[in-house]
């Protein structure tokens, strides 16, 4: 099922955004032409990875640190070592839809 997220102009460069929806909360973060959205809370410790920061093509966690690749969702520094789910996105008339 694809749900509406958001206009795409809503997103800036390297900001993360987060959105509750359908009972899970994600974060939607672009990167150059790409968009990536992601599960939105940290596989270590429920912390929501909306108050994270990036760092180059990392999202990192503050609550402890770990890391994890924005393009894939894979941790790449501990103590986290669940990745975070990927979603599959489309843009459709200035909307990003992201498939749940």
């Amino acid at each position: 099922m694809w749900i509406k997220l958001c206009k795409v102009n809503d997103l800036k460069e390297d900001e993360i955004k987060g959105f509750d929806v359908n009972n899970l909360h994600l974060i939607a973060i672009k990167k150059g032409s790409e968009i990536h959205v992601l599960d939105g809370i940290c596989t270590h410790e429920y912390y929501d990875l909306a108050n994270g920061f990036i760092l180059e093509d990392r999202i990192i966690c503050p609550l402890h640190l770990s890391q994890f690749e924005i393009s894939t969702g894979k941790v790449v520094n501990p103590p986290a070592e669940r990745p975070l789910k990927k979603y599959k996105t489309k843009i459709e008339e200035g909307f990003l839809f992201v498939e749940i």
